[in-house]
């Protein structure tokens, strides 16, 4: 699709008017209609502008000309619903939001994250020696982990993981093993669905929102697990059963 069918259909699609979209971005109703008609094209700035009002990637704006890499993980960007975002709220189009969350970077050891990737990489035709060959040759390749003297914030979120880890194993809920680590959960991908007393069911997480949380077996139910979600905010742990199946809120605590 070109550049003025990409814009024009984003404005419909918010229901905006030419009018209205020119005085949201700080231009002239005239432009918007040249950009729609294809005789100009916004600058940088207005296409930052305009990736924030739409909540897409500056990429997306136009036509999706590169191919977007998560420059931590390696992951494809295939679409912007997976895209990091910077302190400012704006879509950060070298990162996914497993690896860099409202303008932080939530790994500082390679180690750790080649372990999750393996995790998810694991299939019939590709095991878990080859998986973690790949990703260590992979990984050095990559901007994060090339500058990340420059990048990284000095172990500062190491700590404050640590702090949490800390918290949450004080708390001493039966069956719950101590937890070890905290790894980057995007909400969309771990936001059950509990059921109250009176009946309603309810959801405690933002689908777009990236946490820290973990996956623990219980010690003393088989096929029991423990779900631990957190931030700088609250800490929450439930259970369930595989695939999600009944899970149980067990504790809600702000921080």
């Amino acid at each position: 699709m070109e550049i003025a069918q990409i814009l024009k259909s984003l404005r419909e699609k918010h229901n905006l008017t030419q009018d209205q979209l020119a005085e949201r971005v700080m231009v002239t109703r005239q432009a918007v209609s040249r950009w729609e008609n294809g005789e100009t094209q916004p600058n940088t700035e207005t296409l930052k502008l305009l990736s924030r009002e739409y909540n897409v990637s500056i990429n997306t704006l136009l036509g999706s000309p590169r191919k977007l890499t998560c420059q931590c993980c390696g992951m494809p960007l295939e679409n912007d619903e997976i895209i990091g975002l910077d302190k400012d709220g704006y879509l950060n189009e070298d990162y996914c939001k497993w690896c860099y969350a409202d303008g932080t970077y939530t790994y500082s050891n390679m180690d750790d994250l080649i372990e999750v990737c393996v995790a998810n990489m694991v299939n019939e035709s590709f095991t878990q020696e080859q998986a973690r060959e790949y990703m260590k040759n992979l990984l050095p390749t990559l901007t994060y982990w090339k500058k990340y003297e420059q990048l990284s914030d000095g172990g500062e979120f190491e700590k404050f993981k640590e702090t949490l880890i800390k918290e949450i194993n004080d708390l001493n809920i039966e069956g719950m093993p101590k937890l070890d680590k905290l790894n980057a959960l995007v909400g969309g991908y771990v936001n059950l669905e509990y059921k109250l007393p009176s009946g309603e069911s309810v959801k405690f997480l933002n689908d777009k929102t990236t946490y820290l949380g973990n996956q623990l077996e219980s010690e003393i139910v088989d096929g029991l697990c423990f779900g631990v979600i957190a931030n700088m905010d609250f800490i929450m742990v439930c259970t369930y059963e595989a695939d999600g199946k009944n899970p149980e809120l067990i504790l809600y605590k702000k921080r």
